[in-house]
């Protein structure tokens, strides 16, 4: 029986953690150590000057065992595997995120960031994402993607990045495997000034969805309808085929 930690950027009430929770827990062992708040784009942050809090959490969920933290969700992941869990984990399961992770807004994603920390201490790791509205496809085809990625080859500083697309299920279109990370963005971002200050101004950040991707993108896959599921590389680690992360699977 596998033990699967999960995290997650939106604080460990989110509804994201709870479905995936209850759809993880036929897997094997489930743990939860996740931020007590919002942690959204923290990225890979991690606490070194600062102590990092854990608390026992009643989670309302039959089998699962819970842990709030005052760390982000890198911390979670580090704190978790570490000392937190009698052993570490076999793979970490990071979301599912309200909101998408996909082309440049990875480098900001929480997800991502707990993933990657979850790859650097050897474990697999997948990020989970999904549109901020329409949760149909999730719901329909989360346990198809777990036993995918579950078995997946874990490889030290990659992680896997599956995002659901938004659309209502009827207009779901399937899976495409092996994207790569679009050069796109989702949002495109600009700053209105909302305030004059004493000694300066205050801007607020205004993002405008974008609806461009190129072909075979993780973006694309999404806005064509498509479950995107890549593998995305951290700085400084040489890329491994989408394939490879398959190829050979864990016992």
């Amino acid at each position: 029986m596998k033990t699967i930690l999960l995290t997650n950027d939106d604080g460990i009430e989110a509804d994201g953690l709870l479905r995936l929770a209850k759809a993880t827990r036929r897997f094997g062992k489930v743990y939860i150590v996740a931020p007590a708040h919002q942690r959204s784009a923290a990225s890979h942050s991690i606490s070194l000057h600062s102590p990092v809090d854990v608390f026992p959490y009643a989670y309302p969920l039959e089998g699962v065992t819970a842990f709030a933290s005052s760390g982000m969700p890198g911390d979670c992941v580090r704190v978790g595997s570490l000392a937190v869990l009698d052993q570490k984990p076999d793979i970490v399961l990071s979301g599912i995120n309200n909101g998408y992770n996909v082309a440049s807004d990875i480098q900001y994603s929480a997800t991502a960031g707990a993933a990657f920390e979850a790859s650097f201490q050897g474990l697999t790791a997948v990020a989970l994402s999904e549109g901020f509205d329409h949760h149909e496809v999730t719901d329909a085809m989360l346990d198809t993607i777990l036993e995918k990625v579950l078995d997946a080859k874990p490889v030290e500083g990659q992680i896997i990045n599956v995002n659901f697309p938004e659309c209502p299920l009827a207009e779901f279109r399937g899976i495409r495997e092996g994207t790569i990370v679009s050069r796109s963005m989702v949002f495109r971002d600009t700053y209105d000034m909302i305030e004059e200050l004493e000694d300066g101004k205050r801007y607020m950040v205004h993002g405008t969805h974008c609806y461009d991707a190129e072909e075979g993108t993780d973006y694309r896959a999404l806005l064509d309808g498509y479950i995107s599921i890549g593998v995305v590389n951290n700085v400084g680690y040489p890329v491994v085929p989408y394939e490879t992360v398959f190829s050979t699977r864990n016992t």
